[in-house]
């Protein structure tokens, strides 16, 4: 099998590698039509591109978010990551308090895989930097290794749910490999902030992804109700313990 599809060219450039995971970014976009043009000019000036994931297959296997598929080249196989009748079940359970699909294909065998194109940021996660696991919100992943378990976990207090505002559930991964993740931001403007024995407040919903080793909870920002509502902040999502958080600052 032979493609050029990952070839450089003046429009089109690989901007990020991990693993056998390549981000293809059209830095033009020259397939427009005339009554196009000019929006896609300033699109392309402020950075809003199209993006897509190429997985390079060499004998190995990749678990995709369902309906990511764009073409696939050589010998590469479709599958679910459904082990039984049991999974299953868990599976629908866990898409049933998450925003995640239940079942997501798994391509396994030696090619190129390429996802759709998407105007999303594409950063790519080595597992390695987050040995205990990574929570995130819903709608982040777009696919991974199937070395890395995807799981549901809950939240370790219901204040973290509920005043939080962020669900009662969230998915995590888990284990060796490298992820990918579609956010709202570029990766230049994420911050990571490494906590050691450490706490992290944050006023929104401005955490994307955070280590499972940390614990999550709501918080006044004053001793007091009255003070909190005072001071014109209120509460504050709070994490605390050892481990790393992904912010991004100016959603």
């Amino acid at each position: 099998m032979k493609t050029n599809f990952l070839q450089e060219t003046e429009f089109k450039k690989v901007v990020g590698r991990k693993g056998n995971f390549n981000i293809v970014e059209y830095v033009k976009d020259v397939s427009v039509t005339p009554s196009r043009v000019v929006a896609e000019y300033y699109a392309g000036a402020m950075n809003v591109r199209r993006r897509q994931v190429a997985v390079e297959m060499k004998d190995s296997e990749v678990i995709v978010q369902t309906g990511a598929m764009q073409w696939t080249a050589g010998n590469v196989q479709a599958a679910t990551n459904i082990k039984g009748a049991g999974d299953l079940a868990k599976k629908m359970i866990s898409a049933s308090v998450t925003k995640e699909s239940a079942i997501k294909p798994k391509y396994m065998g030696s090619g190129l895989l390429v996802l759709e194109p998407t105007y999303k940021h594409l950063i790519l996660i080595d597992m390695a930097n987050w040995l205990d696991g990574i929570v995130m919100d819903d709608g982040l992943f777009l696919a991974c290794d199937a070395t890395i378990d995807l799981k549901t976990v809950a939240r370790s207090t219901l204040s973290s749910a509920v005043l939080g505002n962020e669900g009662l559930f969230n998915t995590m991964l888990y284990g060796p490999g490298t992820a990918v993740l579609e956010s709202p931001v570029p990766a230049s403007e994420l911050v990571l902030v490494s906590l050691e024995n450490d706490t992290l407040k944050v006023d929104g919903n401005y955490a994307i992804a955070w280590s499972k080793s940390l614990k999550f909870t709501v918080e006044k920002t004053t001793k007091t109700l009255i003070g909190s509502a005072a001071s014109g902040e209120g509460l504050v999502n709070v994490y605390s313990g050892t481990g790393s958080v992904l912010m991004a600052p100016i959603l």
